[in-house]
């Protein structure tokens, strides 16, 4: 049986859809299973033994029709069983209607006119979620589910390292105290905390625990990441000379880490798949029943402001909240350093 999964999407995205490859392979290990991923992304799902293949598209190049149309036509000569797509995105519903695959699998959409008979398996997306592991998990099994009976299901994304990985030294002289890994900027502006909570809750960690920071983010976000550094009080505890350049970088030193704390994104989901404490910070413009993954209140606890404001769009009037939207930092700056720390507290506690 040959299998493709199709996940155009960001890193925490393709790593939550490796589930599908893991049970797959897990009820027909002779199965061959391939993963079509964006470039950027491969880092989450290399040495994964569940995978046979990785198919590396670019997201600018596919939007071009000519690029479409080859990648379609290398996916017939595949001849593919069974095509999974959870994202269900344009490109990829194009390349599961003209496949040539037995099977196609993919949610509906939303848009009453919009199934198309893209899919011979459309699925309908649940509204809410009803499992630990969170909604756009659970949204991946349902889709699993329409290729058979996969039970017991294996929930839980894994990243695996090579033994030569696991020996690189990547804390080198920092090596003497915990570390925790501190996502100071989110993917996106709407995913970023203000640059004051942030220098304030370094400033917090570094005067109550014996550890050092080592701040996290991406390349293009150098300089946001100095700026917050140069508000931070507590410098000396704060690892800047450290720098994962690649997502599978970052994979291997976060392994070495004590403890994440982050904005919502792919670190999070990278950090839980290493088995390590994660303290999420949700931007209020993010459904957390969708990515809150795994959620115990202990090793892994997030924060978002409508848990701690459950009323909070009730005071607005439309106007107001259609302004709100297209100015991120307004709710954002709701959620205070005061509501923050004392829940990021109770985490170290319990996890340093």
């Amino acid at each position: 049986m040959k299998v493709l999964i199709i996940q155009n999407k960001r890193i925490g995205d393709v790593l939550i859809s490796s589930v599908i490859a893991n049970n797959f392979k897990a009820k027909y290990p002779k199965s061959e299973v391939h993963f079509m991923a964006y470039d950027f992304t491969h880092g989450v799902i290399m040495n994964n033994p569940n995978i046979d293949k990785i198919i590396s598209i670019n997201d600018k190049e596919l939007k071009k029709l000519p690029v479409l149309f080859k990648l379609i036509r290398q996916i017939r000569k595949e001849k593919y069983d069974i095509i999974f797509d959870p994202y269900s995105k344009t490109q990829s519903k194009l390349i599961c209607k003209f496949s040539g695959a037995k099977q196609t699998i993919g949610h509906k959409s939303r848009k009453k006119l919009g199934n198309w008979g893209y899919y011979t398996h459309p699925v309908t997306i649940s509204k809410e979620k009803t499992k630990i592991c969170g909604k756009a998990i659970e949204d991946r099994i349902h889709l699993l589910s329409q290729a058979g009976n996969f039970e017991p299901i294996d929930y839980e994304p894994k990243i695996f390292l090579s033994e030569e990985e696991k020996k690189e030294d990547w804390l080198g002289r920092h090596k003497g105290k915990k570390v925790v890994v501190l996502g100071v900027l989110g993917s996106t502006p709407q995913k970023s905390m203000p640059y004051a909570y942030v220098a304030e809750m370094v400033d917090f960690i570094a005067s109550n625990y014996d550890v050092n920071i080592l701040f996290n983010y991406a390349p293009h976000q150098k300089e946001e990441a100095q700026k917050i550094y140069e508000m931070c009080k507590n410098k000396s505890s704060i690892i800047l000379d450290i720098y994962a350049k690649s997502i599978r970088d970052f994979i291997k030193l976060m392994n070495q880490c004590d403890a994440l704390v982050s904005n919502e994104g792919g670190t999070v989901h990278i950090a839980k798949a290493l088995n390590k404490p994660t303290f999420t910070i949700f931007s209020p413009y993010v459904n957390k029943d969708h990515w809150a993954s795994f959620e115990d209140g202990k090793f892994h606890h997030s924060v978002h402001l409508l848990e701690m404001k459950p009323n909070l769009f009730d005071s607005f009037t439309f106007e107001e909240r259609k302004k709100i939207e297209k100015n991120p930092d307004e709710l954002y700056k709701q959620l205070t350093p005061e509501m923050i720390l004392p829940e990021l507290n109770t985490f170290l506690k319990n996890n340093l």
